[in-house]
């Protein structure tokens, strides 16, 4: 399937401009102020396993949860959209992880084809997207969907503590970067 780079682009510059503020707690997964669930260690788009630990900045990690890197233009847009923001999001101390269940050739060919600067980790059936209580319930088993995460973004503290978590109800929208950059700064 071959994507167009300007529609793309289009969706990208809506999620910038038109996205609604993000809610400031998720109306789904682990809450604000408790204890992150485990994720253990993921394959990265080389293949490689790494922890958020190791992937953390100084103070934390932004945790992105997002549908497929292969097949969804809402996620891919995020994706690139992050990417662009990485810089400021790195200066506030935190680093970008993505998390979906695309196995990692797929994350890898989207990384190099897009210039994505940070991790996207392959949750291999879903175990941790359901450990955070985040799996779509509107996808059966058989479909191609099934087990992806709902898109949320949570900020963890090197300590494990979820400090902000962002989403919406439906995939079309996503929590943009300056809400990102708005919950890092809130947190200090």
């Amino acid at each position: 399937m071959r994507i167009d780079r300007r529609r793309l682009m289009a969706t990208a510059t809506a999620f910038a401009l038109l996205a609604p503020a993000a809610r400031a707690d998720a109306p789904f997964g682990p809450k604000v102020g408790t204890r992150a669930p485990e994720v253990g260690a993921l394959a990265d788009q080389n293949g490689a396993p790494r922890t958020l630990t190791e992937l953390a900045g100084p103070k934390g990690v932004v945790l992105m949860f997002y549908r497929s890197a292969g097949w969804c233009p809402f996620c891919q847009a995020q994706l690139m959209a992050m990417n662009a923001g990485a810089a400021e999001i790195e200066s506030r101390g935190y680093r970008i992880v993505g998390v979906s269940y695309d196995d990692p050739e797929v994350t890898k060919a989207f990384t190099q084809r897009r210039g994505i600067t940070y991790p996207l980790l392959s949750d291999k059936g879903s175990v941790v997207i359901d450990r955070w209580g985040l799996r779509d319930p509107q996808y059966a088993a058989g479909s191609r969907a099934y087990g992806v995460p709902r898109p949320a973004i949570f900020v963890i503290d090197r300590a494990g503590v979820i400090r902000a978590s962002l989403a919406e109800e439906t995939y079309q929208k996503r929590p943009p970067v300056s809400e990102v950059v708005k919950a890092l700064d809130m947190i200090g």
